[in-house]
């Protein structure tokens, strides 16, 4: 058994998950999301790290997942629990040092073709509304300042969506290659397929699981 730590990515909240935690606990498996303190403009990465690692508690067999912007958290709460897995979903891989303005042009994606509402294709209309109700103002003046973290020596899993419209499959393939350098698992949906294909992210976390981390 693990406990997946679920990390929701920039304007979210942890219902992002919603679908896919009973799958994952179906499965014999222990659930943790929580809200980053995203709207405090003086909340640093280290502090989102904070508030994972309180709601977690204790000595645990612990996979963190980070979702879009939830990548430049993740590799730090798995440093702090010391955990067994490290999960990108449809993520960004930071690099030492590196800004999050910096990541855009270092990975190129500037140079992708992105649509005017990328992020919620393939989900039913009556989530979509759910999601931007709960919408919540990213904040952050660590986004102009230096990466704090290093990539932990776990076993570490990229997955793309293919039909993720901001974070486009060719994109993600190249990302997941250079920064892990690994071969991304590939799974349908869209840049939300959390709310659109759940079991399909479910079905990717637990494989990883019992094939790395049990």
């Amino acid at each position: 058994m693990a406990v997946f730590v679920l990390i929701h990515g920039g304007g979210s909240t942890a219902w992002d998950w919603h679908l896919v935690a009973p799958l994952l606990q179906a499965a014999g498996h222990e659930v943790v999301a929580v809200d980053l303190p995203i709207e405090d403009v003086d909340a640093r990465l280290e502090d989102y790290a904070r508030a994972v690692t309180a709601a977690v508690g204790g000595d645990r067999n612990t996979i963190v997942v980070g979702h879009s912007l939830g990548g430049f958290t993740a590799p730090l709460v798995c440093q702090e629990l010391h955990s067994t897995g490290l999960v990108y979903l449809s993520a960004m891989i930071p690099t030492p040092g590196e800004t999050f303005g910096d990541w855009w042009t270092n990975t190129g994606h500037d140079h992708e073709t992105i649509p005017d509402e990328p992020y919620f294709n393939l989900v039913p209309a009556e989530l979509v509304k759910q999601a931007t109700d709960r919408e919540r103002d990213q904040q952050g003046a660590w986004m102009s300042g230096p990466w704090p973290g290093n990539h932990p020596d776990v076993p570490t899993l990229g997955i793309l969506c293919r039909d993720d419209l901001f974070f486009p499959a060719s994109f993600m393939r190249r990302h997941i290659r250079d920064r892990l350098g690994t071969e991304p698992v590939e799974i349908p949906g869209g840049h939300y397929a959390t709310l659109s294909h759940p079991d399909a992210v479910a079905a990717a976390l637990i494989d990883f699981a019992e094939q790395n981390c049990l």
